[in-house]
């Protein structure tokens, strides 16, 4: 039973060493993501899928890495002001227009699209709320 105890101590020991090895980089980046995945739910998940997949003609899908990054600088734009013009993803091109999401605020679009950026197969880092902020100043 003392071995048991001991070993327990131990783990618990080993445990909290490696949790609190993490860089302050890797907590934020997994709190905004964390938290983009929420807003994702929310506002996004409705038309372009719980897998990224899209809406069929509609809406186009968000694992097309490709497309995500050369459009990155464009990705707040796309999200605070909607979109009207065509897009090609993958190859096919979305007509639809996407709503505004005036109401998101730059921290939220900036936790949404390193969620976007990193999952569904993407894999593009970090993409923090200055970055929106000087995206947005830019917006076409």
């Amino acid at each position: 039973m003392r071995k048991y105890i001991l070993f327990s101590i131990y783990l618990t020991t080993i445990c909290s060493i490696i949790y609190s090895c993490q860089s302050s980089d890797e907590i934020e980046f997994a709190a905004y993501k964390s938290n983009g995945k929420d807003i994702y739910v929310k506002y996004c998940q409705n038309c372009h899928g719980a897998n990224g997949e899209g809406l069929g003609e509609l809406a186009p899908p968000l694992t097309d890495s490709v497309f995500l990054k050369e459009n990155k600088q464009q990705l707040a734009c796309f999200i605070k002001n909607g979109a009207n013009q065509p897009m090609v993803v993958n190859g096919k091109t979305y007509h639809e227009k996407m709503p505004t999401f005036n109401q998101l605020e730059n921290i939220d679009i900036a936790q949404v699209i390193t969620y976007v950026t990193n999952t569904f197969g993407n894999n593009q880092g970090m993409y923090k709320q200055e970055t929106v902020e000087n995206d947005l100043k830019n917006c076409k």
